[in-house]
């Protein structure tokens, strides 16, 4: 698999492995915008307390994807999981990801 094809593409294919292995998937919206709409089943952790929560997270034991509006909160968010040793990427948008799940 070349570089550009692992930053860019097969999202879908991962996502299916982290699925497979029982990932939860974290919705780091602020609460109102998780209670506009959101992926059946996700739990929702915004941003601004994923740090403070870690220990929560990594009571899961389980792969991470996380997700918000547009991607930019949940990129953010997988980078703070990913330096505290959670098994994690970002799956962008959680409309978009919902329609790979």
């Amino acid at each position: 698999m070349g570089l550009f094809s692992f930053l860019f593409g097969n999202k879908t294919k991962q996502i299916q492995d982290f699925k497979s292995r029982g990932a939860v998937i974290l919705d780091v919206r602020t609460k109102g915008e998780y209670q506009g709409g959101a992926i059946p089943g996700s739990k929702n952790i915004p941003l601004q307390q994923v740090a403070t929560r870690m220990a929560e997270i990594k009571k899961w034991n389980k792969p991470v994807i996380t997700c918000c509006a547009s991607g930019m909160r949940s990129g953010s968010a997988a980078a703070i999981l990913r330096s505290n040793g959670v098994e994690v990427m970002n799956g962008g948008g959680w409309y978009s990801l919902s329609q790979k799940l």
